[in-house]
């Protein structure tokens, strides 16, 4: 047992090393790394909540019907982080998920579900913000959407309605809420984060890991590169995250080629894998999202 520890210890080290060696301090450094990696080499230090029945209470993950969709198997899944307290003010993480159901060649696997993220988690470790995971609902408006979009106006509707609502109800507050995602999610951060006017206007600031809206064309309506462009203007100079699998180049030549002017923290992960779990583990760009969020969250609008 101890040398199967001493060996973990030693594979981790030998990833962190990596990984502060190879990640881009700031937008004019190459943005991608070279020695690439296997995240499922460093061992993780936090679990996800499993799923719980009954009422939202302090460190309990459950899903939630909206009355909107009583009677229907649309949900959203809330985590109240296990420092809540009834009357206190907390930060929102809001966390769209990937496409599913998916598994890579590395073992990497994306349910689609809301029942399925991570990033949230790993960024707040449970600890001090509200974490809301909210659904893609399909186009007959009963079931959770879990490849691409199901009804965009359903989702931005349901966004625009929950929001508010588990923020009145449990204290998040509405001055320092971010939109997470992974994948499909960190497409959604535009796609469906920047719809319109209203939407947009909920978030303090953006976390996109793994794909961002506009970079290239997929199997749905507006995903080109003018209709990105057109939900960018309602950025503004408000601050994103945007990180990917060993580079984003692509993102970077994008978001230049169209003028966009907000914020942006471009960093590549030292890791080949298409997964959001590597925020469940302790590698320097985990430390370094988690400061930035903070910063974000605490900086007034």
């Amino acid at each position: 047992m101890n040398l199967t520890r001493t060996l973990q210890a030693a594979v981790a080290a030998l990833a962190l090393t990596a990984a502060a060696c190879n990640a881009p301090t700031k937008k004019g450094d190459a943005a991608r790394v070279v020695n690439v990696l296997d995240i499922h080499s460093v061992p993780v230090d936090l679990q996800v909540p499993p799923i719980s029945s009954g009422a939202p209470t302090a460190g309990r993950r459950v899903c939630v019907t909206a009355p909107e969709y009583a009677g229907t198997e649309v949900h959203h899944v809330l985590y109240l982080p296990s420092d809540w307290v009834a009357g206190q003010t907390y930060p929102v993480l809001v966390e769209y998920a990937g496409n599913g159901p998916y598994r890579s060649k590395r073992g990497d696997v994306s349910s689609g579900l809301v029942e399925g993220s991570s990033l949230g988690y790993g960024i707040s470790g449970g600890v001090g913000f509200l974490w809301l995971c909210l659904p893609f609902v399909d186009e007959t408006g009963t079931h959770n959407q879990r490849q691409w979009w199901g009804s965009v106006q359903r989702t931005v509707d349901y966004c625009k309605a929950v929001v508010p609502r588990v923020c009145a109800q449990y204290g998040g507050d509405p001055q320092a809420i971010v939109l997470v995602g992974f994948s499909r999610g960190a497409i959604a951060c535009n796609y469906i984060g920047l719809r319109d006017a209203e939407i947009a206007a909920l978030w303090r600031g953006f976390v996109c890991h793994s794909h961002y809206d506009g970079v290239r064309a997929w199997p749905y309506a507006n995903s080109n590169r003018e209709a990105a462009a057109e939900r960018l203007t309602r950025l503004g100079d408000r601050p994103q995250w945007i990180s990917h699998e060993r580079s984003v180049d692509t993102t970077q030549h994008f978001l230049d080629t169209v003028g966009a002017s907000g914020r942006f923290t471009f960093r590549a992960l030292p890791y080949d894998n298409h997964t959001d779990t590597w925020a469940l583990r302790d590698i320097p760009l985990r430390r370094e999202l988690r400061t930035w969020v903070a910063d974000v969250t605490s900086t007034p609008r």
